[in-house]
């Protein structure tokens, strides 16, 4: 299997390219290598390489950026995706794509299944869901994993951010309506090849860590952990203070509600996703083994 990874210095690319080594040789071009702005320049790529396989982790995620940007988010988020899929319908590959809970409308506190109504609040999230669609209108062979609130060891990211002002910060203010899970890149890359490898049926899954928290919620559970394993913060859990979104005003509107049902793609697999907190605690801890925050 001749595999295809787009977007491999993102924070899930990374991941990709180490976890999806034993499926077959991985090409994973660059920007240099491969200008994905460029519909030629893919077009180009694609009869030059003939994969079987292709996982594509590009994405634009600026989410406020895309509000003035929108014709480079709609290129990346929905312009590639409706490109690789029908490269993939008309030659037989497989596709697998990265969405995101920002298709919803972030109404209500039930988890969103895979077939509720979609609303996007924002630029970003109405390219990643005409992404979506054209992958299921191409009649390709694919996977879509929605997830949300994407970390990771490296990159920039929430849990960096806080673990950053954390050093030096007495206190901080952290929204605590906006209630979804935060997701490693790490997770995302281990069931992304589990799923390849298991065959489930084409189509949209969820793909997250068990239970909720808020934004607010997070960075307690990032400070209390990172004081355990040992770093030296200036603030603590409790100096994180709660303020709603409205106290902190965004160019792109962020739903308030990104909860969603895991029970799909548990079933599919058979597997049982770990929590939240203790996908943070491997995460944190991967990033604090770098000695990074004392650069």
């Amino acid at each position: 299997m001749n595999i295809l990874l787009l977007g491999k210095t993102g924070q899930v690319g990374h991941e990709l390219h180490r976890t999806l080594s034993p499926l077959g040789p991985i090409l994973a071009p660059g920007r240099r290598e491969l200008d994905l702005t460029s519909e030629q320049a893919v077009a180009d790529y694609l009869e030059a390489h003939h994969p079987d396989l292709i996982v594509n982790a590009a994405a634009w995620t600026a989410v406020d950026a895309a509000e003035e940007q929108q014709t480079e988010a709609r290129r990346l988020n929905a312009g590639l995706p409706e490109q690789l899929a029908k490269y993939a319908a008309e030659q037989g590959a497989f596709l697998v794509h990265y969405s995101s809970d920002y298709v919803y409308p972030g109404n209500g506190t039930e988890p969103w299944q895979e077939n509720s109504a979609t609303g996007p609040l924002s630029v970003y999230g109405q390219t990643k869901l005409e992404g979506d669609q054209a992958i299921a209108q191409s009649g390709c062979e694919h996977l879509i994993f929605r997830t949300s609130w994407v970390y990771s060891a490296r990159g920039n990211n929430f849990m960096k951010t806080m673990l950053r002002l954390a050093q030096s910060k007495p206190q901080l203010n952290i929204v605590a309506d906006q209630i979804g899970a935060p997701t490693p890149a790490r997770l995302i890359a281990q069931v992304t090849t589990l799923a390849i490898h298991s065959n489930i049926a084409t189509g949209l899954y969820h793909l997250a860590p068990a239970g909720e928290t808020s934004w607010h919620g997070f960075a307690q559970e990032i400070f209390r952990q990172a004081t355990e394993q040992g770093e030296q913060l200036a603030m603590g859990p409790n100096n994180a203070h709660s303020i709603p979104t409205s106290d902190y005003p965004t160019p792109a509107t962020r739903p308030l509600n990104s909860r969603m049902a895991l029970n799909k793609l548990e079933t599919a697999l058979n597997i049982q996703l770990p929590t939240w907190q203790s996908q943070l605690a491997l995460t944190l801890g991967e990033y604090l083994e770098t000695g990074a925050t004392k650069a």
